[in-house]
């Protein structure tokens, strides 16, 4: 099913280095987790109204959390492809990590909320009513969450999207949590141990770190540095030219996936032909834009002593 919706829903779903393609990774996985979660939310919303347990009634709404945060994610992909305008020059890719802190928000709020609710029913306990049918919706969703969690990760790893790999590290933790409320409810039944309050104070646990753990992915709105894999990406293939002997003054900006601007300086040998290294470093330009993506601006420095490549 991983392999097969792509193929299914999106056009020349094997170029990744296409931004519509790109685009449309991201929308099918919001369109998935939308419609996952929203399944999910209903089935426990109606199996703890009817047990009166707080803490399915907590996954559930974690559920709820997790499809506004695939609604979120629709939107910041689909706005991210906007195309460059007067206004934004570089374009609307880090709308994407926008929305990522949008989801942050609304998960952290919602794990509050049911961390009270759950701190009462700690205090005020009271029996779970335990059916066959609570626990099948239990393990279906566990079993959902697994399949979200790899679709996700393989989704986010094809196109190199912090958004996805963090929606399927949140989909791992939300298996916990449900499995923390099963183990609840089997032990409020079989061993007569009324926990329902303290599996949903876990629940809420995993959601506040969730939130916290998608807030730190939204650090891209400040800058960071590029990796080191992505720094020796751009060296290897400047330096695989043999008229470059060296490159310095590499500098990247990161305006969103897929919208990285570089520049450098190669180093090229005074004695060389400049017109003929002018070529060379024009198809380096054209290389960084089709394999990595980047719009690159490369400034020449001829060079007296080869020897002296960097």
């Amino acid at each position: 099913m991983t392999e097969l919706l792509p193929r299914l829903f999106i056009k020349n779903h094997q170029n990744h280095d296409d931004p519509a393609v790109r685009s449309a990774y991201g929308k099918l996985a919001g369109i998935v987790g939308i419609v996952c979660n929203i399944l999910l939310f209903a089935a426990k919303l109606i199996a703890g109204l009817v047990s009166g347990s707080v803490s399915i009634t907590a996954d559930a709404v974690n559920n709820l959390s997790d499809a506004s945060g695939s609604v979120v994610t629709l939107l910041g992909f689909k706005l991210a492809e906007k195309p460059a305008d007067k206004g934004h020059p570089y374009g609307h890719a880090r709308m994407e990590y926008l929305s990522g802190l949008t989801v942050a928000v609304l998960i952290l709020l919602i794990g509050l909320e049911l961390a009270k609710t759950s701190f009462h029913k700690i205090l005020h306990p009271s029996p779970v009513e335990f059916s066959a049918a609570l626990v099948v919706v239990l393990d279906i969703s566990i079993l959902v969450k697994i399949w979200l969690a790899h679709f996700n990760r393989r989704l986010g790893s094809q196109i190199g999207s912090e958004t996805l790999t963090a929606t399927a590290a949140d989909s791992l933790s939300d298996c916990l949590a449900t499995s923390a409320v099963l183990l609840g409810t089997l032990a409020g039944h079989f061993l007569d141990l009324h926990i329902d309050g303290w599996c949903g104070a876990a629940v809420a646990l995993f959601i506040l770190w969730s939130g916290f753990g998608a807030a730190r992915e939204t650090i891209n709105l400040l800058g960071q540095p590029p990796s080191p894999e992505f720094v020796e990406q751009i060296r290897s293939l400047v330096r695989a030219q043999p008229q470059i002997i060296g490159i310095h003054d590499l500098i990247v900006h990161d305006y969103g996936p897929g919208r990285r601007i570089l520049s450098l300086h190669a180093e090229v040998p005074a004695s060389g032909d400049i017109l003929a290294l002018h070529d060379v470093v024009d198809g380096l330009e054209k290389q960084l834009n089709e394999k990595l993506g980047c719009l690159a601006t490369i400034h020449m420095d001829p060079v007296v002593n080869d020897g002296g490549a960097t």
